[in-house]
């Protein structure tokens, strides 16, 4: 059986071990730009990246792919995956591709694709281009080789889309904002963006080394933009991941604000406006019982699906939802963007705050979220979940969290880890059935 190379998204792994290497790069390129080479135009692919180290070899590695069987490459350079989809529509290109391992160390590294409509690829497309990186790849004649430019405007076209999706009557005048980019991709066009909307800007982690990328800083690690909104007296701080499509929010007041907060906040003011499409919000099973509760107040409905962006954005899509999203802080606006899109959510809140003059601490406690606890077991290899003794922890689990909680336990897409979540009203018992649970699995793994 051929191994699969794709995960919940994209190709990921540590970098230079099989798949994370150049080599493996370059095939893909071959690959997807055969996959995509239709008709008899000039193919055009774009490629971006976050701030990581290996960017450099894993972009020109993609590069020598591409121009190989033909394919001429724009490079943008440090930018947003969101940016990415939404220029590979706007520049007309065959496919895009970002190279970022998103909120993982420095030392990992990935490639999303996304079509020409700026959509991350089918699974369908994923399967011809893995059977495509098996096989030899067909090369072009030499006259064909595709050819390789880099633009200079890209951060300026990016910034400039994120700012027409503010409302063009408010500005962010007066207002105290700190932003964390957790030294990657948003490094540059985050910033700018809030301050040429009028923003009174504290920025951190906008000083990448290659290294430092979302280190102690960022949406995974918001302690320091939590420390520095009340140093600083902020409205209130604003977190990126390594490749800016999640947003985590701190209030004035420090405390954090999850991916259902803030999307209970955009939904309800979408609804307000008559803006809500579809009868509701779709996010994943990891979201919080709290907001089902919410949303069914205000007479919309949450319907969920696996984890995973791509999931929620596939049921979106079919259901014609402009509103979804995953507590980490994914948080999907099909009217603005083809993806998850950390800086556009952040204005939909700013815009908000500006709007009713409420503070962050209130206008973004939208519910009182059920106690709800998340660890993490890693292991070697193996399938831990399939261990009768697993099996029977979890089960007893749910006998013990009864109709009032909920139970989901998972390997992770993107790394050695198997998930275990518990919800209910009594946090104590939360905590008991999570370390049981994963007492269960450490044992089996």
């Amino acid at each position: 059986m051929m191994a699969r190379y794709f995960g919940t998204d994209g190709i990921r792994g540590l970098t230079n071990v099989h798949p994370m290497t150049a080599a493996m790069a370059m095939k893909v390129g071959q690959a997807a730009g055969a996959y995509f080479v239709r008709g008899d135009h000039r193919h055009r692919v774009v490629i971006g990246k976050d701030t990581r180290l290996s960017g450099y070899m894993m972009e020109s590695a993609l590069t020598a792919g591409f121009t190989s069987v033909g394919m001429d490459v724009v490079l943008l350079g440090p930018m947003p995956t969101p940016a990415v989809a939404m220029l590979t529509r706007s520049m007309r290109a065959d496919i895009g591709v970002m190279v970022s391992a998103s909120h993982n160390p420095f030392a990992d590294n990935g490639i999303k694709l996304f079509g020409p409509d700026g959509y991350k690829l089918s699974d369908d497309a994923e399967a011809a281009i893995e059977a495509a990186i098996d096989a030899e790849p067909t090369l072009v004649p030499a006259p064909e080789i595709g050819r390789a430019r880099r633009i200079d405007d890209a951060q300026g076209r990016y910034i400039q889309f994120a700012k027409d999706t503010f409302p063009e009557h408010l500005r962010l005048d007066g207002l105290r904002i700190v932003v964390d980019c957790a030294n990657g991709a948003a490094y540059q066009v985050a910033p700018a963006a809030l301050w040429e909307l009028g923003a009174d800007l504290i920025s951190m982690g906008v000083n990448p080394n290659g290294i430092n990328i979302n280190l102690d800083c960022g949406s995974t690690a918001p302690k320091a933009l939590q420390q520095k909104v009340l140093e600083v007296r902020a409205d209130i701080g604003i977190a990126l991941d390594g490749d800016a499509d999640r947003l985590i929010v701190v209030d004035e007041k420090g405390k954090i604000v999850d991916g259902d907060q803030v999307m209970a906040l955009i939904a309800s003011a979408a609804a307000r406006r008559g803006q809500l499409r579809g009868d509701g919000v779709v996010a994943t099973v990891m979201s919080n019982l709290g907001l089902e509760k919410y949303l069914q107040k205000q007479g919309l409905a949450l319907h969920r699906t696996a984890v995973g962006d791509r999931h929620v954005l596939e049921a979106m899509r079919a259901g014609g939802y402009n509103v979804g999203g995953e507590q980490s802080g994914h948080i999907i606006l099909a009217d603005h963007a083809t993806t998850g899109d950390g800086l556009v959510a952040a204005l939909q809140v700013l815009a908000e705050l500006v709007e009713t003059g409420r503070p962050a601490s209130e206008l973004l406690h939208r519910f009182d979220p059920y106690p709800q606890l998340l660890k993490n077991v890693r292991f070697k290899g193996g399938r831990p979940l399939d261990a009768d003794s697993v099996k029977a922890a979890i089960a007893e689990g749910e006998v013990r969290l009864g109709s009032g909680g909920r139970l989901v336990i998972r390997p992770s897409g993107t790394e050695p880890v198997i998930r275990v979540m518990a919800e209910g009203e009594d946090k104590a018992l939360v905590k008991a059935v999570v370390d049981q649970i994963c007492d269960a699995v450490a044992k089996a793994a």
